[in-house]
């Protein structure tokens, strides 16, 4: 299985990288996870020609090949960082790579509640019509105190932490497996063409 992991975060000291270095390495006889950093990426800014900049066309095409995909949120002012905000509008406004993609939330933060907020607007985010990512439903994966979470060489010491991400994961798999089996192609291709100028000219 091929699985892409967003960290949604530029900040270079970020425990939700940490949290995805880890679940790579964890998992790595389970998985193939690739890293997908968005901090290279330009701030949104509408293009004329509706086409993606270079950086945004190759992070669009790894989801695009991707099995399924795992996004790892902190929390800002109770909701996602606006770079990720940023990279989800450029993936709606242009090569909409999401739609129907398998979808796995996780969160780390400095406190206690573990970025939930921030992954609860998340799901609201994703489930936009120029999205329509499959969110993995009945996980929330929440690791709070993520300062002391992580050992030097980067393991995850809460036991009972390991265990659950360890059962979210397996869940997950199944999740991938039985929804790329369930979700046609067509149907990706008609949310994909879907258009607000079209329901604009229907209402009128």
């Amino acid at each position: 299985m091929k699985l892409v992991a967003i960290l949604g975060t530029n900040s270079d000291r970020s425990t939700n990288r940490k949290l995805l270095q880890f679940m790579i390495k964890h998992f790595t006889d389970q998985a193939e996870i690739e890293l997908l950093e968005i901090k290279d990426l330009p701030a949104f800014n509408e293009p004329a020609d509706k086409q993606a900049p270079a950086p945004v066309a190759t992070f669009s095409d790894k989801i695009m090949q991707a099995d399924g995909v795992i996004i790892s949120t902190p929390e800002y002012d109770h909701t996602i960082p606006a770079p990720l905000s940023s990279a989800l509008e450029w993936i709606a406004y242009t090569s909409r790579a999401l739609i129907n993609k398998p979808t796995m939330i996780v969160g780390a933060s400095l406190g206690l509640l573990g970025s939930s907020r921030a992954q609860a607007h998340l799901r609201q985010i994703l489930n936009a019509p120029e999205l329509k990512a499959r969110i993995m439903p009945g996980i929330e994966f929440l690791l709070g105190h993520s300062e002391q979470a992580f050992d030097a060489e980067g393991n995850l010491v809460y036991e009972e932490k390991v265990k659950e991400l360890e059962e979210n994961f397996a869940e997950f798999q199944e999740f991938v497996t039985i929804t790329n089996q369930l979700v046609s192609q067509s149907n990706t291709e008609r949310k994909q063409n879907f258009s607000w100028e079209l329901e604009d000219k229907e209402v009128k």
